[in-house]
């Protein structure tokens, strides 16, 4: 049910939450300069705070999202449209458009979301990036394997996170890749099918950057962690206020923007530094998961969420930095495929390093240690945010958190019939 409210501010619009854990900081720093409602699937509870009104519609129903924006847009003069969430990023760009306001069109939100088309756009602007062919079965994935050349990396066109996305080292290993791809894809919101690409070899990093009207700010650089191959888990995060490698990445991070046709808000433009320099991997026009906007913050006091708020609504964005220091997260996988039979934290120096603990399951919870063919998502059990005075010390303050996390997994076993 909405939320009486006088009919007079003009509030920000926002599609989906997400989980509090991961999303609740997004809505605190959007709140800060101006009211917001929201559209989810489900009535508000942690997002109660924070929000003036709300509409419950399914988010994927074209017809049901734009009847709630509507709802909302006759009891207030909206102001703007943002989400943090990927998959609701062309529903926003459709919205703003509909009702005249600032945002990216429509058009490059699909090719920030579609990562062929992104590929198609990349290669025409020179913007360099990894070879890639649009398959549909494993026999097209075979073939686009033999003239790519093994190593090869199958992942879904328009997913996030890392979800199905898999190395294929061979063509032995080429079924089980392509089930893990083609299962995360069909279990999407938009079953656009499997890209084999190029495998490019080198450090993980990704540029987050802020564009109002085509002029784009490289605010940070995020340095990622990946492990579980041949999978692509992210394993940990880092942020270093003045990061000597932000310089020299920026510019390909615009170009890869103004490629897809992103001319507004907050992006996350993933990189690989590859013997041959950057290559981009994909943008994404909405701020990082994992807590890299509260990362950014902490690091260089620059407030990415209240940036994206800013910008959807039509204003200049303060971007002027106020710390410098680094910042990290990472992430606790179980140590095996099982119901979770303990959890805890065991004491140590809390509080001396900004330091924060979260765990994402409870005991009894069924968890998987890595992707397959059935549960191609992820499975984190818990994770922490530590900040130091260098890069070095951010790592080793993550290091001795995550190393007093006690989870254990027993193993569920086949019942015989």
């Amino acid at each position: 049910m909405p939320i009486a409210q006088p009919h007079t501010a003009a509030p920000l619009l926002i599609l989906g939450s997400g989980p509090p854990l991961m999303r609740q900081y997004q809505f605190e720093r959007a709140a800060a300069d101006q009211p917001l409602v929201l559209i989810n699937p489900e009535p508000p509870t942690w997002q109660q705070p924070y929000i003036v009104d709300c509409e419950a519609a399914d988010l994927t129903d074209p017809m049901a999202l734009g009847a709630a924006a509507e709802a909302l847009a006759a009891r207030w003069n909206i102001a703007g449209v943002v989400t943090f969430d990927e998959y609701h990023v062309l529903a926003a760009a459709r919205l703003a458009e509909r009702f005249g306001l600032p945002g990216n069109s429509p058009d490059a939100a699909l090719a920030a979301r579609d990562k062929a088309l992104s590929r198609q756009r990349f290669a025409a602007a020179d913007v360099p990036s990894a070879a890639s062919t649009w398959v549909h079965s494993m026999e097209a994935a075979a073939s686009a394997a033999e003239r790519v050349g093994y190593p090869v990396v199958l992942k879904p066109t328009s997913h996030a996170g890392s979800i199905g996305v898999t190395r294929v080292d061979s063509v032995g290993d080429l079924p089980r890749g392509w089930d893990i791809a083609a299962a995360a894809a069909s279990q999407g919101p938009e079953d656009q099918g499997v890209l084999l690409e190029e495998y490019l070899d080198g450090p993980e990093i990704s540029v987050e950057t802020v564009t109002r009207r085509g002029l784009t700010t490289a605010v940070a650089l995020t340095r990622k962690s990946v492990g579980f191959a041949p999978y692509f888990l992210e394993t940990a995060h880092s942020v270093t206020a003045g990061d000597p490698l932000l310089e020299l990445v920026a510019p390909l991070a615009a170009r890869a923007l103004d490629a897809v046709g992103i001319t507004d808000g907050v992006s996350h433009v993933e990189m690989r530094f590859t013997a041959d320099g950057p290559h981009v991997i994909e943008v994404n026009a909405r701020l990082g998961g994992d807590r890299i906007g509260a990362l950014t913050r902490l690091a260089t006091g620059v407030d990415l969420p209240r940036a994206a708020a800013a910008i959807a609504a039509g204003r200049e964005p303060d971007l002027r930095p106020t710390e410098r220091r680094s910042a990290a997260i990472g992430m606790l996988y179980p140590p095996g495929d099982g119901v979770v039979t303990t959890r805890r934290l065991l004491p140590g120096a809390s509080g001396t390093h900004d330091e924060q603990f979260h765990w994402l399951c409870e005991v009894g919870d069924h968890v998987t240690r890595t992707p397959s063919n059935e549960t191609p998502n992820n499975t984190r059990v818990g994770f922490a945010v530590v900040t130091g005075t260098t890069i070095g010390q951010a790592r080793g303050n993550l290091a001795e958190v995550l190393s007093r996390a006690v989870i254990e997994v027993h193993p569920v076993t086949q019942q015989a019939a």
